[in-house]
């Protein structure tokens, strides 16, 4: 079993599925999350499967996602 932490390399997190949005485009600019054996959400960019993956707690993601449909992040996309 292996010790999940901040910013470890995604490649470790071998036995996870990983989501992403079916908003997402075809030349791979997307997040995507992945559900963690103890309960944990991670994180990674779909650019850089290998890269870093982040840590969250299920009511972190949730405070975000109900953040985005509440439009708390939209001026940055303008």
């Amino acid at each position: 079993m292996y010790q999940a932490y901040n910013g470890m390399s995604a490649t470790c997190l071998k036995e996870v599925s990983w989501l992403k949005s079916r908003a997402s485009n075809p030349s791979g600019n997307c997040v995507e999350l992945a559900q963690l054996p103890d309960g944990a959400i991670a994180v990674r960019n779909s650019r850089f499967p290998d890269g870093p993956a982040l840590l969250y707690t299920r009511a972190e993601i949730d405070a975000f996602i109900q953040g985005a449909k509440d439009g708390d992040f939209d001026h940055m996309l303008l």
